[in-house]
C-alpha cells in the first residue's frame, strides 16, 4: 500500500476554458507550496499558435495522470494536477500516471507561443473536469489564449469563495520527479521515425495487456514491436502503456525513440510542429519510477542548503543548466559542480530535455526536506552507520570489502570494486544494480 500525503490546494478560482471577445481563453489556476512563487498572480498570458494540437496534447497529459497500470481500483487516487514550468520563452506541463510508471511532458516551444512571460517559476495548475471537457471541444479553426494564473492581482473579499481541493497525493508521485530525469539524462537516441513509420509501428502493437517484453526493431525499412531482440533494439516493458499517445500520431512530424544503457526504461519524443511531447515508461508495468532508486547514491552526502539557495537566485525556470559555465562564472571546482548537478537532479530541481541533450532548471513545488525524507533505503542506510553495524574487512584504493549487519544475527558481505558494487543480501540477488543500490552498499559508501 502506498503512502499518501494530503495537500490543500487553495485555488482562488477553478481553471476555465471560456469563449471571450478575443476567442477561447484557457485560464489555468495555480498553487504551490513555495510562497514567493505562489504569490505570483500570472506567469504567462498570450496566444497559442496551434491551439488544436496543444489541446490534444494537454488532453493526453490529463489522460496519463488518470491512467493506472499497477494499482487496483481501490488504490486508484483522484486526478493529480500536473505541474507547469514557465519561463525562457516556453511552457512545460508534466505529470505521472497513478501507478507512477508513466511520465508525460508537453513542451510548448517558443515558436508555439505569442505572449508575455510575466514571471518565471514552477507551480501546480488545476485540471478540472469542466475545463478538460471544454478543451476536448476545441476545433482546428479556433483561436485560444493561455493564462497560467490570473492576468491581474485579484482581491479576495470575505464573500468570495476560494476553491480548496484536498488532493491525496502519493509520496511515490513526488519521488518520481526526483528519479525520472536520471533515466532521461542517461538515454541515447536509437531510432528516428517519420509519421507513417510511427503509425506502422503502433499498428504492430498487440491488443490488450502486454505481459512480456517487446522490442522496437527495424526490419526491411519498417519499424515494429517484436518479442525478439535482434540487432539494434529498444526494450519496452508493458508496451500497452504506449496506447496513451496513439491519438497524437496522426499529427506528428516525427518520433524519436530512446533507451538507457541498462534498458530499464524507454523514452519517446513526439515532434508536433511547435510542440514536443516526451513520454517515458518504466522497465515494467508493475514498476514505478519512484521505486527505482537510481538517485539514492547522489543523496549520500548532504547538499548544503546555501548551494540550493544560490542556484535559486541565479537560475530562472526552464533556463538551460550549463554546469561548466556555472563553475567558471562562480569560481567553483568542476568536481564540486558535478556533485551539485547530480544532487540537484536527485531532488528534482533539474529536468532533462532529450532533444537538446541538456538539463533545464525548475523549482520543484514540493519542500526539499520532504523529498530527502521519502527514501526508506537511504534512511535505513544512515541507521546502519550508527553503532557497530559495519565492519570494514579490506580498505584499499578503489576497493572496499565490508560486513554489514542485516536482519537478526545475519551479516552481509559488501564489495565495492572501482565503480562496481555487490552485496550478498536478497535485494541485490533479486535486482542486482538495476534498481539502485541496496541499503548495505549505501551505508558502506557513506563511511568511505
Amino acid at each position: 500500500m502506498q503512502t499518501l500525503t494530503d495537500y490543500t490546494y487553495g485555488y482562488a478560482a477553478p481553471s476555465t476554458l471560456a469563449k471571450t471577445e478575443v476567442g477561447n481563453t484557457l485560464s489555468l489556476a495555480h498553487q504551490t507550496e513555495i510562497e514567493e512563487v505562489n504569490a505570483v498572480p500570472c506567469f504567462f498570458w498570450g496566444r497559442m499558435r496551434n491551439p488544436y494540437l496543444t489541446a490534444r496534447c494537454l488532453m493526453t497529459v490529463a489522460k496519463t495522470v488518470r491512467s493506472r497500470f499497477a494499482l487496483s481500483m481501490q488504490e486508484l487516487m483522484a486526478l493529480r494536477d500536473p505541474i507547469v514550468t514557465a519561463g525562457t520563452g516556453q511552457v512545460r506541463f508534466e505529470g505521472f500516471s497513478s501507478c507512477n510508471g508513466v511520465y508525460a511532458r508537453l513542451d510548448i516551444l517558443p515558436e508555439g507561443l505569442d505572449g508575455d512571460f510575466l514571471a518565471s517559476g514552477t507551480t501546480n495548475v488545476d485540471f478540472n473536469e469542466p475545463m478538460l471537457n471544454a478543451l476536448n471541444g476545441i476545433t482546428k479553426s479556433e483561436e485560444m489564449l493561455l493564462s497560467v494564473g490570473q492576468q491581474s492581482v485579484t482581491v479576495i473579499s470575505e464573500r468570495a469563495k476560494v476553491v480548496e481541493r484536498k488532493v491525496a497525493l502519493p509520496d511515490r508521485w513526488i519521488k518520481g520527479l526526483t528519479s525520472v530525469q536520471h533515466y532521461l539524462a542517461g538515454m541515447q537516441p536509437m531510432f528516428t521515425l517519420t509519421r507513417s513509420q510511427a503509425i506502422q509501428l503502433f499498428q504492430s502493437l498487440p491488443k490488450g495487456t502486454v505481459k512480456s517484453d517487446l522490442f522496437v526493431v527495424q526490419r526491411a525499412g519498417k519499424f515494429l514491436f517484436s518479442p525478439l531482440q535482434q540487432g539494434l533494439a529498444v526494450r519496452v516493458g508493458g508496451a500497452h502503456r504506449l496506447r496513451l499517445v496513439e491519438g497524437l500520431l496522426p499529427f506528428i512530424d516525427g518520433l524519436s525513440v530512446y533507451k538507457p544503457d541498462d534498458e530499464q526504461a524507454a523514452g519517446f519524443v513526439l515532434m508536433i510542429g511547435p510542440l514536443q511531447f516526451v513520454f517515458a515508461v518504466s522497465g515494467d508495468a508493475y514498476r514505478g519510477f519512484s521505486g527505482e532508486g537510481k538517485a539514492l547514491e547522489h543523496l549520500i552526502g548532504e547538499l548544503p542548503m546555501e548551494w540550493i539557495y544560490g542556484v535559486n537566485s541565479l537560475m530562472k525556470a526552464n533556463e538551460l543548466f550549463n554546469p561548466a559555465l556555472l563553475a567558471i562564472e562562480n569560481d567553483i571546482e568542476f568536481g564540486s559542480i558535478d556533485t551539485l548537478t547530480a544532487q540537484l537532479s536527485s531532488i528534482g530541481l533539474l529536468g532533462f530535455d532529450l532533444i537538446r541533450n541538456e538539463h533545464f532548471y525548475r523549482r520543484l513545488p514540493f519542500k526539499i526536506g520532504r523529498i530527502l525524507s521519502l527514501n526508506p533505503r537511504l534512511k535505513n542506510a544512515r541507521k546502519l552507520t550508527i553503532g557497530n553495524n559495519i565492519q570494514i574487512v579490506v580498505q584499499q584504493p578503489n576497493y572496499t570489502e565490508a560486513r554489514v549487519k542485516g536482519t537478526g544475527d545475519v551479516f552481509h558481505t559488501v564489495i565495492i570494486d572501482q565503480e562496481m558494487a555487490r552485496c550478498t543480501c536478497d535485494w541485490y540477488t533479486n535486482h542486482q544494480s538495476k534498481r539502485g543500490l541496496c541499503k548495505h552498499v549505501l551505508a558502506v559508501k557513506m563511511q568511505e
